[in-house]
């Protein structure tokens, strides 16, 4: 929806430097909106993209308090940013917590910031889950359980924002080629059985989630909200 100033509507996109949040931010880019992308990592995508970046911890309550504050009409919040961490990190105390502070609190506290903004322009916010949220992962506890909590949060949210207008919805990436994802796409052995898995016979791309993201954020999807949508080639279905 654009604002009946003239002026692009405005998307918010944590981790939007990078992977998931970079093509999500692209494509609202390429529909029109202004797109500011907070996190620590970039990729070169970014680069003349049009794309503005902050570069901050988004767990960072104070830094994230700062960028925000003069944003007084957010008509979508991407909340992409995550992390995971392997070789038994997520197993420890400081890595689970680690994990579940980016993946889980990062989110709500963007959520919590931008509320307001949000609720001036009757906006979206599109949370990332997984398809571990449902499924889990014996490598990756941590991970995991944040991603399930996502899927409770942004129904949770949906309720308590829809008085003020605001749709929360999430997506539940399957697998898909990012940098993330490298270790289990670039073993052979392991990416071949993933694929006899799923019923689209391939790995997703970053596109596949974006142009979903941005669908969830449109007017489209005006009478849609407390839904987790998977996009995953079938994979939760096989």
């Amino acid at each position: 929806m654009t604002p009946s100033t003239g002026t692009p509507p405005v998307a918010v996109i944590t981790g939007g430097g990078t992977g998931l949040g970079l093509a999500t931010g692209l494509e609202l880019h390429a529909r029109g909106h202004r797109v500011i992308a907070l996190g620590l990592d970039t990729e070169p995508e970014l680069e003349g993209s049009g794309i503005e970046f902050h570069a901050l911890d988004i767990t960072d309550e104070q830094a994230m308090r700062r960028v925000t504050a003069g944003l007084t009409q957010v008509q979508v919040l991407v909340n992409a940013a995550g992390i995971i961490q392997h070789g038994g990190a997520e197993f420890t105390i400081d890595g689970f917590r680690k994990v579940v502070d980016v993946n889980l609190s990062g989110t709500q506290l963007a959520c919590l910031l931008l509320r307001p903004a949000l609720a001036a322009a009757r906006g979206s916010i599109v949370n990332f889950a997984s398809m571990w949220s449902y499924f889990g992962s014996p490598r990756n506890p941590a991970y995991s359980a944040s991603k399930g909590a996502i899927v409770s949060l942004t129904r949770s949210l949906a309720v308590a924002y829809a008085a003020e207008g605001i749709r929360v919805n999430a997506v539940a990436p399957g697998w898909i080629e990012t940098r993330m994802s490298e270790a289990a796409f670039s073993d052979e052995s392991r990416s071949r059985e993933i694929r006899k898995r799923l019923p689209a016979g391939f790995w997703g791309k970053p596109f596949d989630i974006a142009k979903a993201a941005a669908f969830l954020a449109s007017a489209d999807a005006r009478y849609i909200t407390g839904v987790t949508l998977p996009v995953d080639g079938g994979y939760s279905a096989a």
